[in-house]
């Protein structure tokens, strides 16, 4: 039987440990990696071709649902799980529109994880009973789509800088992580600035909270 390997992502070591020993009860399943950033999360992707992520959505240096979608960009066959501490209707739908098969609650995973875990192994989507009225009641609703994306107006490369930049790295910091020019991390920041109508520095924390970028 072919080894299911799995890739951890999460910026807490206890929280690795804990999904880390529920894994390692099931045989023929593998720890291959574990990132503690989005953005390192997304380079041990590409280089592990993991069968399946486990990954938090509030991480730094790249949130999980850019992670995600850099992933599905990468390795169109790896399933990717998100979990996290919020339930909100508007998150969960941005989680599938990113390309993740599941979204399982923390208060949720010592219960769910392992069968999550299987059910992508044989790309299926896993769904708790919690997230599946909410999925299903927008699906009746008439909306079959997986929502709307509230950030769909910033490209890729905007969200990234906006992340960093409310994380507290300065423009240099920024050019040095994504490795760009100072002057297109400013270009960035003015577009984003336009594009959102936003009129300071503050604005843009408050908006990146609210949209899941950063972790508040």
């Amino acid at each position: 039987m072919k080894k299911l390997r799995i890739l951890l992502a999460d910026d807490h070591e206890i929280v690795r440990d804990g999904i880390g020993r529920l894994i390692d009860r099931e045989e023929g399943w593998d720890v291959c990696g574990e990132a503690t950033d989005g953005r390192k999360a997304v380079t041990l992707a590409e280089q592990l071709k993991p069968d399946v992520v486990v990954l938090d959505i509030g991480m730094p240096e790249l949130n999980g649902l850019d992670a995600t979608r850099q992933i599905k960009r990468l390795l169109p066959k790896c399933e990717v799980l998100i979990f996290t501490g919020e339930e909100s209707e508007q998150l969960i739908h941005d989680v599938f529109a990113a390309g993740a098969r599941s979204y399982i609650l923390k208060s949720d995973l010592g219960a769910h994880l392992v069968a999550a875990i299987r059910a992508l192994g044989e790309h299926k989507h896993y769904f708790t009973n919690r997230i599946s009225e909410v999925v299903f009641a927008r699906y009746f609703e008439g909306e079959t789509g997986a929502g709307k994306d509230k950030i769909e107006g910033l490209t890729p490369r905007e969200r990234e800088i906006v992340q960093l930049l409310c994380e507290g790295k300065s423009n240099k910091e920024v050019a040095s992580v994504l490795g760009i020019s100072i002057k297109t991390v400013e270009t960035h920041r003015a577009t984003t600035m336009r594009k959102l109508r936003l009129d300071s520095f503050a604005d843009l924390v408050r908006y990146a909270i609210r949209n899941k970028i950063v972790a508040a």
